[in-house]
């Protein structure tokens, strides 16, 4: 009989304290979290509650002070600095509230620069980029600079940069935060797209309506993990 799978995010007494001078902040104060494959999984609190430092440590931004973040089954704690930046760069991949594109490259070279930092050859870094702007509709603006792409279609290139390297973790923090209604919706039913095409995704918000299509949420304040709750429909 073989193992059950390891969760791809699974974090143990993890705590996090930042010191400045003779100030200390405990940003997390021992935060338990496991998340399965293929969930999508809501964190909100407010500003000051953790959720960020939350977020950079799971997507290895940042690294616990004490306790144990497992990524896929690995302790990312024993990794070096280039070993980080490979997982960061292969296993996860990042939406921001900033769409954080280069105003000078088009869509499709805004999405193959994960490609370009791994190496891929140019051929295949066009091919693979195209594919992942199909995948969000936006196959017809992959020549398009970003000043020339609405708030929304710059977030669905984020979100193409995001998927270009099959990642298994998405981390979306805040991914609606600069985007009007009808945009922020399309975002949000974008990730849940992706979900129900079997990826991971983990959203950090403030915003309760913005954590609707999750299938779970869980709410942080003051650096401590306060309920676990399944979404009813």
């Amino acid at each position: 009989m073989s193992a059950a799978p390891a969760p791809v995010v699974d974090l143990v007494n993890v705590t996090k304290r930042y010191q400045t001078g003779s100030l200390s902040v405990d940003a997390l104060r021992g935060v338990n979290l496991r998340i399965d494959e293929g969930e999508f999984v809501a964190i909100i609190g407010p500003s000051g509650s953790g959720k960020s430092t939350l977020m950079h440590i799971m997507g290895c931004l940042d690294l616990p002070t004490t306790g144990t973040y497992r990524l896929g089954g690995v302790d990312v704690g024993a990794m070096n600095e280039v070993e980080l930046a490979h997982v960061r760069n292969k296993r996860i991949g990042f939406v921001f509230q900033q769409f954080n594109l280069l105003a000078s490259l088009s869509a499709w070279r805004n999405v193959e620069l994960p490609l370009v930092y791994a190496g891929v050859e140019r051929g295949e870094r066009r091919e693979r980029a195209t594919a992942a702007l199909a995948q969000v509709d936006l196959l017809e603006r992959v020549e398009h600079r970003p000043a020339e792409l609405s708030g929304g279609q710059q977030q669905r290139v984020a979100v193409a940069r995001a998927l270009v390297n099959e990642p298994s973790l998405v981390l979306a923090d805040e991914p609606t935060g600069n985007l009007d209604s009808a945009s922020a919706a399309d975002v949000l039913a974008l990730l849940s797209e992706l979900h129900q095409a079997g990826r991971t995704v983990v959203l950090i918000t403030h915003d309760v309506e913005t954590a609707r299509p999750a299938q779970r949420v869980l709410r942080i304040r003051d650096g401590l993990i306060q309920s676990d709750e399944a979404m009813t429909a």
